[in-house]
């Protein structure tokens, strides 16, 4: 199936961070779990292979009263295993997440790409999330409010405020 290049969602910050401090949250076990996941969500992870060609295993676990309710009246689990590899691995440069897609019901696992870049700028880190679309626009729409409600605590933690 191919896919509409305008499904396509960027997403840019700049924080008051350095590129190491960025990337590490992408390429460590303690900087992935310390953000990842939605709001309601937190992620335990069990594998993570900081290289090309490296696995990364972790439980997607929703742990919010009104997360955990979501997903009992959507007939979901609470907690989902989840599989992926680090596709491209720059360090502190560029990195590519593929995860596979293995819950949408009646489909065939699946995968589903996110593009890192990280750029120093002066005192401060530009990361720009490159989200592919998933083979259903449904799901496609699902990734990103996931991953916008995410970074949510990523703009939290540095500071980040929208800029005109």
């Amino acid at each position: 199936m191919t896919q509409d290049p305008q499904a396509i969602v960027v997403v840019e910050r700049t924080y008051r961070a350095s590129v190491e401090d960025l990337w590490a949250l992408w390429a460590t076990k303690d900087g992935f779990e310390s953000w990842w996941g939605p709001e309601g969500f937190r992620v335990e992870v069990h594998a993570l292979e900081a290289h090309e060609g490296g696995k990364l295993t972790y439980d997607m676990i929703a742990d919010a009263p009104d997360a955990i309710a979501a997903m009992k009246q959507m007939g979901q689990p609470i907690s989902h295993a989840t599989h992926g590899r680090y596709t491209v691995f720059k360090p502190t440069t560029r990195l590519v997440l593929t995860h596979d897609i293995d819950f949408v019901p009646g489909m065939e696992t699946y995968e589903s790409v996110i593009e890192v870049d990280f750029y120093p700028k002066g005192e401060e880190a530009r990361m720009v999330v490159t989200i592919h679309p998933h083979r259903d626009p449904h799901w496609t729409k699902m990734a990103v409010m996931g991953f916008n409600s995410q970074i949510n605590k990523l703009d939290r933690r540095y500071g980040w405020e929208e800029r005109l």
